[in-house]
């Protein structure tokens, strides 16, 4: 004789709640799988931008911010430019998330805090 395993109902808040951990793992290990691109790095190092700091804010980037950057990358059309335009577009989230005293990435800039 089998016993059935006991079931219980989950709330919306935890359905979403779980929906979302997965949204941003996923989120985060795309714009990491990103970064990870030799041809990135090696555009990133001319230009002065150490991939390692660029890793730590994607870090520190929330859920909906990871989540935009992926959907900017998914409607960008190919070409290299457009990769610079996503690291734009990152920068300058970082850049703001700073200003704001969210983060502390940056060493030349001051929190509004």
């Amino acid at each position: 004789m089998a016993h059935a395993a006991p079931t219980a109902l989950i709330s919306t808040e935890q359905a979403a709640a779980a929906t979302a951990s997965v949204n941003r793992s996923e989120a985060h290990a795309r714009l990491h799988a990103a970064l990870d691109r030799e041809d990135l790095a090696a555009m990133l190092k001319a230009r002065g931008v150490s991939a390692d700091e660029l890793r730590a804010r994607v870090d520190a980037l929330t859920d909906a911010e990871a989540q935009q950057m992926v959907d900017q990358i998914d409607k960008a059309p190919a070409g290299a430019s457009d990769v610079l335009g996503v690291l734009f577009t990152v920068f300058i989230i970082l850049l703001v998330t700073d200003i704001l005293g969210l983060t502390k990435v940056f060493p030349f800039t001051r929190s509004v805090r």
